[in-house]
């Protein structure tokens, strides 16, 4: 279990402190939703967990595999629905992995991918459609 504290500090920010390391995080309102848009919104950070989740989770496939994916980056764009309600509609996932990987790699890492929590927890609601990039297609 793991504890986040979150502090409104006014004009749309929030601070948050994660529990366990007391790192802290702030948040804005995005310009199109009365903000200034100078810091990540909280929908930013849906986007920033599923990259990051899903990148930390092929890591974990990798380690366990001996394989190197230092330099491997992950693009997520964010689209907005406003009808009926304001809400992440779709989330678009482009992983450009680093080094050379066969075929056993690329479907070992592309299932670890696709079993992030975040991912899993976003289920049905949000639309994630994945690209893989791999190296020598570049």
């Amino acid at each position: 279990m793991v504890q986040i504290d979150i502090r409104y500090e006014g004009e749309l920010r929030c601070k948050a402190v994660h529990g366990p390391s007391q790192r802290e995080l702030l948040t804005d309102a995005p310009t199109d939703n009365h903000g200034r848009g100078e810091s990540f919104s909280p929908t930013d950070l849906v986007a920033t967990a599923l990259g990051s989740c899903m990148l930390t989770i092929m890591g974990i496939a990798a380690q366990k595999n001996d394989w190197d994916l230092r330099g491997t980056r992950v693009s997520v764009t964010k689209h907005m629905a406003a009808d009926p309600a304001r809400r992440i509609a779709r989330l678009d996932v482009e992983i450009r992995v680093a080094g050379r990987h066969d075929q056993r790699a690329r479907k070992t890492l592309e299932r670890a991918a696709s079993t992030c929590p975040v991912h899993r927890t976003l289920g049905d609601n949000v639309e994630i459609p994945v690209r893989f990039l791999w190296e020598e297609e570049d």
